[in-house]
């Protein structure tokens, strides 16, 4: 079982940046998928982002494209989210999730059933 740990989320005006980091520990495996969610109040689990340890593709929710970027550190186990051009309905719980060996269906992981480990999530809110 592999562990989550979210961090750098904050309080940001509108138009700001943030960049929130999710450190991976335990069973870890190159082919597994890790991915970014977001839980706004009084909304469903939204997928932002995703992408593998190997590979350079990447993939994201069409509302993220252009002000949201994935990333990875593969020495440090950690993936990154860097946020640009923030807005207040961006405001939400921000979440890391990680799926075992799933690199070959990447492009089709938008769900949350198809992510078996997830972090607690870091709190980031967008003032406007």
């Amino acid at each position: 079982q592999v562990q989550l740990v979210e961090s750098g989320g904050g309080l940001v005006q509108a138009g700001g940046s943030l960049r929130l980091s999710c450190v991976a520990s335990g069973r870890t495996f190159s082919t597994s998928v890790m991915a970014w969610f977001r839980h706004a109040p009084g909304k469903a689990h939204e997928f932002v982002a995703c992408m593998s340890w190997i590979g350079d593709s990447t993939y994201y929710a069409d509302s993220m494209k252009g002000r949201f970027t994935i990333s990875r550190d593969n020495a440090k186990n950690t993936v990154y989210l860097q946020m640009n051009s923030l807005k207040p309905e961006d405001t939400a719980i921000y979440y890391c999730a990680a799926e075992d060996r799933a690199f070959w269906r990447i492009a089709a992981m938008r769900s949350r059933a198809d992510f078996g480990s997830w972090g607690r999530g870091t709190q980031v809110t967008v003032s406007s």
